[in-house]
């Protein structure tokens, strides 16, 4: 791809792209010692999941999700996620945190407890939305974990860029413009972030008790696809048909905007099968095809900034602020669930992304990269695999590297005095050639080494990053500042239940309405 990549070439303006802020939001599911799903309420040591800024919950009550606030280093943002999980584990009881992105012991669907925030208009609104999801794709699918990453960088960026690329657009146009244009760009390239940090290959039969053409027996407890990367990202985890049928199109903002209001706003015969209110309780907020927008499940979601109003709205006035990256499994191998260098590449691919030319993404080519996507989380390490590619089978392996090569020319310019950001890339490129140095084919071989199920080695490793973090040294400052927070959300929830003056009915009527 054509690229402007040489205009980081001078110094001032890599410091500006080096001076992004960078995020994480991690989940987590809550687990007891035997590696059942926990049953037990959100801790209100940590805080109240509707108002804290850090740690709240997903899908479930046991999916605790961890969000770190943007920090301008990979390192700042690991550590605040390894602050985060220590504070947290000094207040689980006992209990362990699941490491991988496919659940532990989860033996039916209604066993799985749907996240609670309370009574206010607020929380049923949190609450209802994730009972509709249930109702919509199972409660299972829902308690699948993965770690996002956020990116965003600065209005000096953004102002020395438009001047290099001679825009008349204002600064928030022009941003929401070149970001749609990365959006694009990520879409035709994610595949190769699910085969290089997929890690999800197995998973315990309770989740998936009955044989499917993909799986394969490990062990009497156990499923696993010889070749697979990534079963979160394939159509045993995330996938559906209803939203298959989506095409939300990224030609442009407002495109964009407008494929999210018409999910948002046109009724699904399917959905509406369902019920909203039946025997005066909400099964689901509405009937549509997305009850809101972030039932949408994508590879990469453009974002704005104020988070205090619906996404179509504050997208629609503001324009985008960062992009979400949500193709990344848990790092089983890394208490945190994630490691610099996944963040390193996923900073110099999205880079690379934003700076090369990004034309529009036609049907035809959206059906590619969807059909693409599958194919890799499935089986991705499958000797000799071709993809599709722009309508050409091409071996997945020269496709990768191809595409690695724009972005070792980023990763260089980024690196400055040490060679983190090349040696991220290069590892990389070391998996392409080798698949058995993904973390998908290392988990399935400690698997078969190890003569355990998927369950005992999760727990095992879960018991190894417990005590990894109450024996990490938590800042007395840092401790109070959480401390402080956890206490502030419970207090900020109670006063929005005080607070609360309308009907959910009409809170909910007046939610809905979109500009």
């Amino acid at each position: 791809m054509e690229s402007n990549v040489g205009w980081l070439q001078h110094k001032e303006n890599v410091e500006r792209v080096r001076r992004g802020l960078r995020g994480v939001e991690k989940e987590s599911l809550r687990v007891s010692v035997d590696g059942a799903l926990a049953k037990t309420p959100h801790p209100s040591a940590i805080g109240a999941a509707l108002t804290h800024p850090f740690l709240t919950t997903d899908y479930s009550e046991a999916l605790l999700e961890f969000v770190t606030p943007p920090h301008a280093s990979n390192w700042e943002t690991l550590q605040s996620l390894c602050d985060l999980h220590s504070f947290v584990y000094r207040r689980l009881d006992g209990e362990l945190l699941w490491p991988a992105s496919m659940p532990c012991i989860v033996n039916r669907d209604a066993d799985i407890p749907i996240a609670d925030y309370g009574p206010s208009n607020a929380g049923m609104l949190r609450t209802i939305y994730r009972r509709g999801l249930g109702h919509r794709y199972g409660r299972s699918m829902q308690a699948i974990a993965g770690a996002h990453f956020n990116f965003s960088l600065r209005d000096e960026f953004w102002a020395a860029y438009r001047d290099h690329e001679q825009s008349a657009l204002s600064l928030a146009a022009f941003k929401s413009e070149q970001m749609m244009g990365l959006v694009r760009n990520y879409r035709r390239c994610a595949w190769l972030v699910v085969y290089l940090f997929g890690a999800s290959p197995a998973l315990c039969k309770t989740f998936h008790s009955q044989p499917h053409e993909l799986l394969e027996e490990l062990d009497s407890a156990t499923w696993y696809a010889p070749y697979s990367t990534s079963l979160r990202m394939s159509d045993i985890g995330y996938r559906n048909s209803t939203q298959a049928r989506l095409g939300v199109s990224a030609n442009s903002l407002e495109e964009y905007i407008a494929g999210l209001k018409a999910a948002v706003t046109t009724p699904d015969p399917q959905y509406a099968a369902i019920g909203v209110v039946v025997d005066g309780e909400f099964r689901q907020l509405n009937a549509n095809v997305l009850q809101i927008e972030n039932e949408y499940y994508s590879s990469v979601r453009p974002k704005p900034r104020d988070r205090s109003i619906r996404a179509v709205a504050a997208l629609q006035r503001d324009g985008i602020e960062y992009v979400e990256i949500r193709t990344l499994d848990l790092s089983i191998a890394d208490p945190v669930g994630v490691n610099q260098s996944q963040m390193r590449f996923l900073e110099a691919l999205l880079i690379s992304c934003l700076l090369s030319k990004s034309p529009p993404i036609s049907a035809a080519e959206q059906k590619e990269i969807d059909a693409r996507d599958i194919q890799v989380a499935r089986e991705g390490r499958r000797p000799g695999l071709e993809i599709l590619v722009r309508g050409r089978a091409v071996e997945l392996r020269q496709a990768g590297l191809e595409t690695l090569r724009g972005v070792r020319a980023t990763a260089a310019l980024l690196d400055g005095d040490s060679a983190d950001y090349s040696a991220a890339v290069t590892a990389a490129g070391i998996a392409l050639e080798d698949p058995a140095e993904t973390p998908s084919a290392k988990l399935i071989g400690e698997l078969h080494e190890s003569s355990a199920s998927f369950l005992e080695y999760g727990l095992e490793v879960a018991r190894q990053h417990r005590d990894y973090f109450v024996s990490l040294p938590l800042e007395q400052a840092k401790e109070r500042m959480l401390e402080t927070t956890a206490a502030r959300s419970l207090a900020d929830a109670a006063a929005l239940e005080a607070q609360d003056e309308l009907s959910f009915v009409e809170y909910l009527r007046r939610y809905s309405e979109l500009p």
